[in-house]
């Protein structure tokens, strides 16, 4: 039904039919390939270098922007979808997507992936959150919703695990290009089908735009998200805190401004319904627990068990099958009347138990590590399945955008902290069990002491690898054990903080 302000709505209660389903079939595509972009450019990077020889830093760049400008602009991007429609700027994002996509195929020059990426990024932040916004839209049922959400969560994940093994088939029987060029029939098929398909929603008194509101939330954002990236991998050197503490300091002032501006980008009334603040928590935990045993996992199965770029890439996609049954299982849990809480604290449990095997494995667990990684997986689906619906059902419909770029933020604070934390432990551990008389550079990472020891002569070199793959090894046991801890507290705070909480007909 269209409501005054001429947007459309679903009646509250109503059951969705044939055409929701097919628009949230529309809708998984951009997803789909939106999450895939954070890791398709695994296996592409070297044919990108040898193409355009682009210096360290321009290759850091070409790689890292786009997450930094997605993480960026999220706040921003839900909170005008609000203001002008979601599926206006769905649509908006998805030309820019499918226009950056074809410059990036075809570039000619760093300076030019470079750009491409980034309005990649921009084209991504629109996309995100319009596209949950737009599932609140069209599911008002609780059931179905959930069941919605559920999918979303799948998708998103399994886009990740994707992306990676897409980039290295593209790669080897084309071109580096293509795989930027696999998003255009896609973002084709949402620009042609998406304004017949999708209902167009908005808050109906969203007041004036908060533009200050716009270079502080990425002020807050960038430096945080930057600081915990690079320390995993160059240690807590004081750049990385400075550039942590100047993004805490602007998130405060970020913070200030939604409490006292007029017409705030964020909404402080969004944290008054009783499941949108511990969503947003547990959302960054799931996230925390996710990105924080991918950092190891990826290089444990390339650099521990010496398989190929491929080779780990096709592993690696093992563990996705029981993903895709979690969050269904997580949704018919509580359709059948278990509480929510209930299930959200099992999830984080079975996440426990994915982190507390991946404890015991040693430099040859092929098996037990994608085990681990299967059913850590599969708790934190479950998790973050559950959570999202809390999240968008306790916000207001007119508010959805906000909420979801809310719950994307945090995911990718979440996520880079688990990096760095995690990331630091293992390290910490690494290079405690490394030798003093080993070289300065087998100190530093496994990657740096496998390079050593290639140069090494017989069984000097097989001995620093053997060495530092053991070092490895056991700095991912030693953050597996933190993991654990921290899903256990997890668990715990989920069942005491969602207790009670129960989601009602729009």
């Amino acid at each position: 039904m269209t409501n005054p302000t001429g947007t459309t709505t679903t009646p509250a209660g109503h059951l969705a039919g044939r055409r929701e389903w097919t628009a949230l079939g529309v809708l998984m595509l951009p997803l789909l390939l939106v999450s895939m972009d954070v890791s398709v450019l695994y296996f592409a990077i070297p044919a990108i270098s040898a193409d355009l020889e682009p210096s360290g830093t321009q290759q850091l760049w070409i790689f890292d922007i786009y997450a930094f400008v997605l993480a960026g602009l999220l706040m921003t991007m839900g909170s005008l979808g609000d203001r002008i429609g979601r599926r206006k700027l769905l649509l908006i994002g998805a030309a820019a997507f499918g226009i950056a996509s074809l410059t990036a195929a075809y570039a000619n020059s760093a300076e030019t992936l470079i750009a491409a990426r980034a309005v990649l990024g921009i084209g991504g932040a629109t996309l995100m959150p319009s596209t949950m916004a737009l599932i609140r839209t069209m599911f008002t049922d609780p059931g179905q919703r959930a069941k919605a959400i559920g999918m979303w969560s799948g998708v998103m994940t399994a886009g990740i695990a994707l992306g990676s093994v897409m980039s290295g088939v593209l790669v080897q029987y084309f071109w580096w290009g293509s795989v930027f060029l696999v998003n255009l029939p896609a973002m084709a098929l949402l620009l042609i089908i998406g304004p017949f398909l999708l209902p167009e929603s908005r808050d109906p008194a969203p007041g004036r735009f908060d533009w200050l509101s716009v270079p502080l939330s990425m002020a807050a954002v960038l430096p945080v998200i930057y600081g915990l990236k690079e320390i995993p991998s160059e240690g807590w050197h004081t750049q990385y805190v400075v550039s942590i503490t100047i993004g805490l300091l602007f998130a405060t002032a970020f913070v200030h401004r939604q409490r006292t501006a007029a017409s705030p980008m964020i909404s402080p009334a969004l944290f008054r319904g009783r499941g949108f603040a511990p969503s947003v928590v547990l959302n960054l935990i799931g996230s925390f627990a996710m990105m924080g045993s991918a950092y190891f996992t990826t290089q444990y199965l390339q650099s521990v068990l010496d398989k190929s770029a491929m080779e780990a890439a096709l592993w690696a996609l093992l563990p996705s099958v029981p993903i895709g049954m979690a969050a269904p299982l997580a949704t018919s849990l509580v359709q059948k009347g278990v509480d929510r809480a209930y299930v959200v604290t099992a999830g984080f449990a079975i996440g426990a138990v994915g982190y507390a095997l991946l404890a015991f494995a040693d430099t040859d667990s092929l098996w037990l590590v994608l085990i681990a990684c299967g059913v850590l997986a599969s708790g934190i689906v479950m998790v973050i399945s559950q959570i999202t619906d809390l999240a968008l059902s306790s916000a207001p419909m007119e508010r959805a955008g906000s909420a979801s770029s809310l719950m994307e933020t945090g995911g990718e604070f979440g996520g880079a902290l688990g990096m760095a934390i995690l990331g630091s432990i293992g390290t910490a551990v690494y290079r405690h069990d490394i030798p003093a008389s080993a070289p300065a550079a087998a100190h530093e990472t496994l990657g740096g002491a496998l390079a050593v020891a290639a140069q090494l002569p017989g069984r000097a070199g097989d001995a620093l690898a053997a060495t530092a793959r053991e070092a490895f090894t056991s700095g991912m046991q030693g953050a597996a054990i933190a993991g654990t801890v921290v899903l256990v507290g997890a668990a715990a705070l989920a069942a005491r903080a969602l207790r009670g909480i129960h989601v009602a007909d729009d």
